[in-house]
């Protein structure tokens, strides 16, 4: 039997892991967003949950008549959240950059996160995230209504997601309703994309390569490590400590897409990532080998 392990090594492990499922997620949004010349933001939407369903479906090979009912709702939720999170992103990301799109997506977890917060601290460092996000949005900022829209569909969508993960993260003991979930929003998704892209794809084959690699980058990976995060910490501390997307999707929009950004944006998510930054050196105060494995959590 498998040694239990302490709260105290889980909540130290959720940053790290955050930091690699932020990365890996910006970097496959980089590769989507740079063939959006060749096919559009839905078809690498579609192709992404469902390249993402296909393999872990074959990796984990549920066993649907073990799954109750319970099971099956909270399943089919989260993929009806991947569907309108994937198609909103992806649009979104389509007329902004990638550093803006992912500080405004923030918006959802964040708001989570202040619902949730039961001390001024965790209260102030939540609402310094969301000055720097509303910042982005504010009159004068430059940007595409129609991606600002978009931006908010995807915050909504983000906290749905943020909540029904852990939820089933904690109703199946294994990836069974993270598989399930995406098999759901692959299914409403591809139609949708065979209907408005199908054409565009299988003029250009090729591009079924580049949404097998935003589908390993940008959901199979993320989600997986989101589900793993969301085992070991609450949903508040989770929302505060994907503050630190928006650093990470600036660079990798400035390295791999030349995107650049204004003094204000740079301004803004700087007020994103210090919340983000505080957040995690708080966590990494309050635990440690020394904690008590039965101490409650500040």
């Amino acid at each position: 039997m498998k040694t239990p392990r302490a709260p105290w090594q889980g909540a130290a492990t959720a940053p790290a892991l955050m930091l690699t499922q932020i990365v890996s997620l910006q970097a496959g949004s980089a590769v989507a967003k740079d063939a959006y010349g060749t096919v559009g933001p839905t078809a690498l939407a579609g192709m992404r949950l469902f390249f993402s369903a296909a393999i872990l479906w074959v990796l984990v090979r549920p066993r649907l008549r073990k799954i109750t009912a319970v099971q099956w709702r909270a399943a089919i939720s989260l993929g009806l959240v991947f569907a309108a999170m994937n198609l909103a992103y992806f649009q979104a990301i389509s007329r902004l950059p990638i550093g803006v799109a992912a500080t405004l997506e923030l918006l959802g977890p964040l708001t989570l996160s202040i619902v949730l917060s039961r001390r001024l601290e965790h209260l102030a460092v939540a609402l310094l995230a969301l000055v720097g996000v509303t910042l982005l949005a504010t009159p004068g900022a430059s940007l595409s209504a129609a991606g600002l829209l978009l931006g908010g569909a995807a915050a909504l969508c983000r906290a749905g997601y943020v909540a029904m993960s852990r939820r089933v993260g904690h109703l199946f003991p294994d990836w069974t309703g993270l598989t399930l979930g995406l098999a759901g929003g692959a299914c409403v998704l591809t139609p949708v994309t065979a209907v408005t892209d199908g054409g565009t794809v299988a003029a250009h084959p090729a591009v079924l390569g580049t949404g097998l690699v935003v589908a390993l980058l940008s959901s199979l990976i993320p989600y997986s490590l989101d589900m793993a995060v969301l085992r070991r910490i609450d949903v508040r501390a989770f929302g505060v400590l994907l503050a630190l997307s928006p650093a990470v999707a600036a660079g990798v929009g400035f390295v791999l897409l030349r995107e650049q950004l204004t003094a204000r944006q740079l301004c803004a998510m700087a007020l994103v990532v210090l919340a983000g930054a505080w957040s995690v050196r708080r966590a990494a105060r309050r635990v440690g080998p020394a904690d008590r494995p039965g101490a409650r959590p500040a």
